[in-house]
């Protein structure tokens, strides 16, 4: 049997009968029944935030928050994410500009995007990668000074909080991804969260075919709806985040640990101060051996991701774009070709994680002869 890079925290069914039966008694499906309701009040205490929009998906999240936000010309951003952070800019009529990472966490570098800004820049489109904050008080800092929105692609960052509270405050817009393969889902979905009431209620309105309360449309929307089905799903796991959270972090202490002593690895730091989800659990393999090691623990039924690669600016589709050249993109191009993420899920037991790191071992040390 494989073991996989990530598995959901299931509830059991006897806790998810009882929302299924509301909703069969309600016979509402969509459109903000009462436990879609029910879960944006839970959401927002567990996360600390004053408004909450869910929708079917964390993309839909971010296409709407960018059209909320009136964003033009150009968005700074980070090549080294998934291709839904891109691929909304584009969506949305953007130029995508891309600025290099820092090498601890492999966040975008505040310091690149104060150099790239230009009279069409309107935004900067971080993401916590791996769930590790971004300088959210230095981008904050650049946003004030040149009159710029900002959105967190918060898709890794569900639960992160350091010192000044939940990092899911930062920015105009944070949105969150509600998939399945994260650390906590609803099977499909995504939010969108801001301080900003106005910009809450233009979120509502965009995930509602931009109607307003009167059927009247004032601006063109899409139907971004999550089901009431997604969300007693969602209710039924939250109580179980935190279990799973702890699990995680044992996983991540013992990968910490034993693969430290492992030649040819290197182990990104962990942020200090912060409460992190442990979602996600990236090693740099050097020497070129990356793809290698990759290949191997997959004939070992081991199934590590690649994850970022290969870099979005290097994609077809993007590197034609003037930003993505490699000598523009140093440390991500790095990063790329170096990182694998391991399985770490609460479901991984102590078994399946001694034979991933003797696995490990045994091949880089059979690689370096």
């Amino acid at each position: 049997m494989k073991i996989v890079p990530n598995q959901p925290t299931m509830p059991p069914l006897e806790k998810m009968m009882p929302y299924l039966q509301r909703i069969w008694d309600s016979k509402i499906l969509s459109n903000g029944g009462a436990i879609s309701l029910a879960l944006v009040d839970e959401l927002k205490i567990k996360l600390e935030v004053k408004n909450i929009e869910l929708f079917s998906s964390g993309t839909l999240a971010l296409l709407a928050a960018i059209k909320t936000l009136g964003l033009q010309g150009e968005v700074i951003t980070t090549p080294y994410t998934f291709a839904a952070t891109t691929n909304a800019l584009i969506w949305n009529n953007l130029t995508p500009i891309f600025v290099d990472i820092e090498p601890n966490f492999f966040n975008i570098d505040p310091k690149r995007i104060e150099a790239a800004i230009t009279p069409r820049t309107s935004g900067v489109l971080a993401v916590h990668c791996y769930g590790n904050p971004c300088n959210v008080k230095e981008i904050n800092r650049i946003a004030l000074k040149h009159n710029l929105k900002v959105i967190y692609d918060a898709a890794h960052a569900f639960g992160v909080s350091d010192k000044d509270g939940s990092i899911l405050k930062w920015g105009d817009i944070s949105v969150l991804s509600l998939h399945a393969t994260k650390v906590f889902g609803t099977g499909e979905g995504g939010a969108a969260l801001s301080s900003d009431d106005k910009i809450s209620e233009n979120l509502r309105r965009m995930k509602n075919f931009g109607l307003t309360s009167n059927q009247d449309i004032v601006e063109p929307g899409f139907n971004g709806k999550i089901s009431e089905i997604n969300c007693a799903f969602g209710l039924a796991a939250l109580p179980l985040y935190e279990e799973a959270r702890q699990a995680r972090k044992v996983i991540s202490e013992r990968y910490r640990s034993e693969l430290s002593k492992i030649n040819g690895i290197l182990i990104p730091p962990e942020p200090k101060h912060t409460i992190l989800n442990y979602g996600y659990f990236p090693i740099l393999i050097t020497d070129g051996f990356r793809n290698y090691l990759w290949e191997q623990l997959l004939a070992c039924n081991i199934v590590a991701r690649r994850y970022f690669y290969p870099l979005m600016a290097n994609t077809t589709f993007y590197r034609t774009n003037p930003t993505a050249k490699f000598e523009n993109l140093p440390v991500s191009n790095s990063v790329s070709e170096e990182v694998l993420c391991l399985p770490t899920h609460s479901n991984l037991t102590e078994a399946d994680q001694d034979y991933i790191i003797e696995s490990i071992a045994k091949l880089m040390l059979k690689k370096a002869k």
